[in-house]
């Protein structure tokens, strides 16, 4: 179940909004095989100007459509997380027109003892999950 922040800024329709959150979704399915019913994610809208990326030097364009996508996840393999950098583009091109230069993506993996769902237990630990 990977947890999924999504940082954006102000200007977007909540129907633009939402259809960038289900089509990580759609990728997290189906690259990463979460389960269906498993989602976890954070939108952040970000007044003009408080979304700073540069291009570090590789001669990428940003415009004000950037799209930022941090994914804290457990057990991915490399061609996985490949894979669904890739398809994150591919997706959020074809469904919202979406630029090269306007999604970076950065992944994080932790492990089953670094999860909490509710009160105060770790599912995984226990069992639970």
């Amino acid at each position: 179940m990977p947890l999924v922040r999504i940082d954006l800024q102000q200007g977007r329709s909540p129907e633009q909004i939402r259809e960038i959150a289900d089509s990580v979704q759609d990728v997290m399915l189906d690259v990463f095989a979460a389960p269906p019913g498993d989602r976890y994610q954070i939108v952040t809208e970000h007044p003009r100007g408080h979304l700073i990326a540069e291009g570090s030097g590789l001669g990428i364009e940003r415009s004000a459509d950037l799209v930022v996508i941090q994914i804290v996840h457990q057990g991915r393999t490399t061609d996985q997380k490949t894979a669904a950098y890739a398809e994150l583009y591919r997706v959020l091109a074809e469904r919202t027109g979406l630029a090269p230069g306007d999604l970076i993506v950065s992944m994080t993996e932790n492990t089953k003892e670094d999860w909490s769902f509710a009160a105060g237990r770790a599912q995984f630990l226990t069992g639970e999950l």
